[in-house]
């Protein structure tokens, strides 16, 4: 969206289209201050007042928009979104308050992925003038990051594989002046053995990774910000199913959000020294596939016997995560669209949370809810390590019973994080199966909004 015009711009008192808000319970008293004909737009429209209905009204030679909201003075990210979707194109500002929250929504409601289809009928851009200009670069920068997610989340996985991947990490560190270095190939092979492994199947043009980005002064405490960044999830030759394999594009859904949420702490100045890594890598199917009952060796020095090659974003995350550990952050967050059995405990709209510390689950669910973006904390159970025992490696990376998947997925990362550092892992989905006002079905952003605000109210501005 950053090459799009501003949808959200400072109010001047320039000429614009009212936005008038109600719910079910103000309907009446709503209507009471219209007249005759104005009612009647309105019945015609079944406009009552419910949430997301929309409508037009006639006012003498032009025309006002009603939307229905849960509360019209307490307004959520997405109160104005379906507003955003399906008003003509034009320049609005709301009756009697400002958008605050809301104008998050505004801007993706508006977002369409049009890199391989135009849409039929192209409209314009619907502006939202706010008084709070201070606000708008903020509320720009969030909103073009959720939209980067989506981007890269929606791109198939041929024009989106690890050396894409690696241009978006090389565009960020150009923009905002970062130290970007990159190990590629069998060059991985000795000190990120386990990136090596999962990728090394994957065609010459998608040869696994390792990006790591580091900005900021070199004093500042650090922050490490780590993204699971399979860009195609065959299962390995523990192959997943046709229906299964079919959005596994979205499989480098972490590392978006990684690239993301590093964005916007170099936008915003946070004073910290700056650490992202992103594992690249398709896991491929090839004669130089790594098998189940092999074991690896990782850079922490633990061996890995593999109970199932399905289960490889644990390994490059170890490898990343071991190298995180090694600036001796005062933080690490990762995202990872790690495990199905995260989505069958909490659905799509949740990513599930998993902390060393509860003072930082607390943080990350605090500012979660603050901007419609909840995370669901999982616990990191000590006694369901004895499911990864191997009998002849350190760790198995998969356990054989179907209980507690996420979880142990969870303990699986925190053998590869050192001793005494804060961190905090997301398991994300990456994916809108079916659109919502403001989040439309395909990759979107989950948990990137509750980790920007945490990192803001911990960290403070430059």
């Amino acid at each position: 969206m950053a090459d799009k015009p501003a949808l959200i711009q400072p109010d001047r008192g320039q000429d614009a289209i009212s936005i008038h808000l109600t719910n079910k319970d103000g309907f009446d008293a709503f209507a009471r201050t219209l007249n005759g004909g104005q009612r009647a737009a309105l019945k015609a429209q079944k406009f009552e007042g419910g949430g997301y209905q929309t409508a037009i009204v006639p006012d003498k030679d032009d025309w006002f928009a009603v939307g229905g909201v849960a509360d019209p003075d307490s307004l959520s990210s997405w109160c104005l979104a379906k507003l955003a979707e399906t008003l003509p194109a034009g320049t609005y500002r709301l009756a009697e308050r400002e958008p605050g929250p809301a104008l998050h929504g505004w801007q993706t409601a508006q977002y369409v992925f049009d890199r391989y289809k135009q849409a039929d009928e192209p409209t314009g851009p619907r502006v939202l003038l706010t008084k709070n200009a201070g606000k708008i670069e903020a509320a720009i920068a969030e909103a073009d990051a959720v939209c980067l997610i989506r981007d890269l989340v929606n791109t198939p996985a041929e024009d989106m594989g690890p050396a894409a991947l690696e241009e978006q990490v090389e565009k960020l560190a150009s923009v905002h002046g970062g130290d970007l270095k990159v190990v590629r190939g069998d060059a991985l092979e000795q000190d990120y053995p386990m990136v090596h492994a999962v990728g090394r199947a994957a065609a010459r043009r998608h040869a696994p990774r390792l990006m790591q980005l580091t900005w900021g002064k070199a004093d500042a405490p650090v922050l490490a910000i780590v993204g699971k960044g399979v860009c195609f999830d065959s299962g390995g030759l523990d192959v997943k199913s046709s229906s299964g394999m079919l959005i596994m594009k979205k499989d480098m859904g972490g590392a978006a959000h990684a690239i993301a949420l590093a964005g916007l702490v170099m936008k915003a100045g946070l004073p910290v020294r700056l650490h992202l890594l992103v594992p690249a890598v398709e896991n491929a199917i090839s004669g130089d596939s790594f098998r189940p009952g092999d074991v690896l060796r990782s850079r922490k020095g633990l061996t890995v016997e593999i109970g199932n090659t399905d289960a490889e974003g644990r390994l490059i995350l170890g490898d990343a995560l071991t190298r995180a550990s090694e600036e001796n952050p005062d933080l690490i967050i990762d995202f990872a669209t790690l495990t199905g059995a995260a989505r069958v405990a909490l659905g799509p709209d949740y990513p599930a949370l998993m902390t060393r510390e509860d003072e930082t689950a607390a943080a990350l669910i605090e500012a979660g809810k603050a901007h419609d973006d909840e995370p669901w904390r999982l616990p990191l159970p000590d006694a369901y390590n004895e499911w990864l025992a191997s009998d002849i490696a350190d760790t198995n990376n998969a356990h054989t019973n179907s209980f507690a998947g996420a979880s142990v997925a969870g303990l699986f990362l925190n053998k590869f994080v050192g001793d005494g550092i804060d961190w905090a892992h997301f398991d994300t989905y990456a994916w809108r199966p079916s659109a919502k006002p403001g989040r439309p079905k395909g990759g979107d952003a989950y948990g990137l909004r509750a980790a920007f605000h945490m990192l803001q109210k911990r960290y403070g501005s430059a």
